[in-house]
């Protein structure tokens, strides 16, 4: 059977049980090998089971708990509440945007193909490296996040519970990181073939999990703040003199809970009717992650009590103080507290399995250095994977947790590479994609496009994207000591330079741009 006006042909062979799934499958191969790439991974993920994956990747009601002290430290309610807004309009109109080239052109590779496939000959082989290079680490760092969270804020819960006994140290939140990836290792190889049914149960505990913390946080916070105070009221605890430049550093609070959203790109070779698929799972999860955490953020804002109190909490994170003074109660608050750590833990499954597939696509193409040895995929497990790749982001986020050691800005820092790493790779082909707008040498598009209204929404996307960026690598407060130095720029500016290093040295002799391992004709 063949429907001309759909995307798909459903062509199923004699021998097929089922020819809608091997028709569809044949497809995604098809326009896969159309970008020069043989299908290696099984394609396991369908809208739901990657839904699933993205929105519980994202967290985005969770990290409004986990991130919003920045914004309250910088410009008190107005900074959490209006840069929220900001933070959700910006993130879909870039998700936007990326979900426009994923269905031109789906490849786990994503961005760095998209400005190879963009950029002018002259420039495309180094653009595309150093989108690549500044993407993997930035997912690199993303994975780190996740474990740190889930590993500082069961500090956090053990000195609600122990306040006179447990004193918190560094390298105890260090320790629980590992044990974190550890976990999320076994469930990325292991269990990897159950992946897409984990994600989707994950996602009735990420929808249910909201209403478990609403509930109780608005039903018995007493009494709760003033509508003026959730909507104008100003406040800064940071020592930065300037109200503009407080409240654009405090959007990190808004930018992290959005993060990831590019995370289906690299996992589309494992997507049926990927070209569809996937873009409607990256807006859709913008559009479900911000309702659901627009509602905390008004509801934190009201209930949250005395915000110079909270925000001072030995526990180290104001939301275990504040679920602590609504419940009254150590087993209420401690048991709100796990569902956190919980679905943390959960989000840094997808944010591995991400990362260790753009890893892989890079190293495929050549772009890492020991790309034969991490571009590999492995077929134990009774499944397809890179395993080398998932060993690698593991090490690295291992190394990236021993800067919590030596400074108490350790989650400012690694937040802010991933944003600065990310930003950049989105940018660059959002920018290369308005330049063919302009000129009116559009590309092919897929079958998720914007139209008309695409070049709007792309300038408005690079426009926060800087913003973001910039802002990222400031210091949080003033004045600046080793503690509380952001040290992301020094971290990030390393990884940038260590790249450029490699690039000019090695990599420009092997990495030509995404390498052409099949052709159409081919199969």
């Amino acid at each position: 059977m063949v429907n001309h006006g759909d995307v798909y042909e459903l062509r199923g062979g004699e021998d097929s049980k089922n020819p809608v799934e091997v028709s569809i499958k044949d497809k995604d191969d098809e326009i896969l090998a159309r970008v020069g790439k043989r299908p290696q991974l099984k394609r396991n993920f369908g809208f739901w089971s990657m839904l699933g994956l993205t929105t519980t990747m994202l967290v985005s009601w969770e990290a409004i708990f986990y991130v919003n002290a920045p914004a309250l430290l910088e410009a008190g309610p107005v900074g959490l509440f209006y840069g929220f807004i900001f933070g959700f309009f910006g993130t879909l109109a870039t998700a936007s945007s990326l979900a426009e080239l994923i269905s031109m052109a789906p490849t786990s590779g994503a961005q760095y193909h998209w400005v190879y496939m963009l950029a002018p000959d002259s420039s495309r082989v180094f653009l595309s490296w150093i989108t690549g290079w500044l993407s993997v680490v930035g997912w690199q760092a993303f994975v780190a996040s996740g474990a740190f969270l889930c590993a500082t804020v069961t500090q956090g819960l053990v000195v609600l519970n122990y306040p006179n006994s447990y004193i918190p140290e560094r390298w105890h939140g260090t320790l629980i990181f590992y044990l974190v990836l550890i976990f999320c290792v076994f469930v990325n190889t292991i269990l990897a073939r159950a992946l897409p049914r984990i994600e989707g149960l994950i996602l009735i505990i990420h929808v249910f999990g909201f209403f478990a913390i609403l509930i109780p946080l608005t039903y018995l916070a007493e009494p709760v703040n003033s509508a003026s105070f959730v909507f104008t009221n100003f406040t800064n605890f940071t020592g930065w003199e300037d109200r503009g430049v407080a409240w654009f550093i405090g959007l990190l609070s808004a930018v992290f809970p959005f993060l990831g959203y590019d995370g289906p790109c690299h996992m589309v070779e494992e997507v049926e009717n990927a070209t569809t698929v996937v873009p409607w799972c990256m807006v859709v999860t913008i559009l479900l992650n911000g309702s659901l955490a627009f509602g905390i953020v008004i509801a934190f804002l009201f209930c949250m009590g005395d915000m110079a109190e909270v925000l001072e909490s030995p526990t180290g994170f104001d939301f275990i103080q504040v679920f602590y003074n609504v419940t009254g109660s150590l087993g209420g608050s401690s048991t709100m507290v796990a569902v956190l750590i919980a679905l943390a833990c959960f989000a840094t499954f997808g944010l591995l399995a991400s990362t260790s597939r753009l890893t892989w696509a890079f190293a495929r193409d050549n772009g890492l250095p020991f790309s034969s040895f991490f571009g590999k995929v492995q077929f134990g497990f009774k499944h397809a994977l890179p395993v080398n790749a998932i060993g690698l982001s593991t090490l690295i986020s291992c190394l990236l947790a021993l800067i919590n050691i030596g400074s108490t800005s350790a989650f400012n820092a690694i937040v802010s590479i991933t944003i600065a790493g990310l930003s950049f790779s989105y940018f660059m082909p959002i920018l290369l994609l308005v330049i063919k707008r302009i000129k009116k040498d559009e590309p092919r598009f897929g079958p998720w496009n914007m139209g008309a209204i695409g070049l709007y929404v792309n300038i408005f996307a690079m426009i926060f994207l800087l913003l973001t960026t910039f802002f990222s690598f400031f210091p949080p407060q003033l004045p600046v000591d080793a503690t509380n130095m952001n040290y992301s720029c020094v971290v990030f500016g390393g990884a940038v330079i260590f790249g450029l290093i490699y690039y000019f040295v090695w990599a420009r002799k092997v990495y030509t741009g995404p390498i052409i391992e099949l052709e159409i004709g081919d199969r």
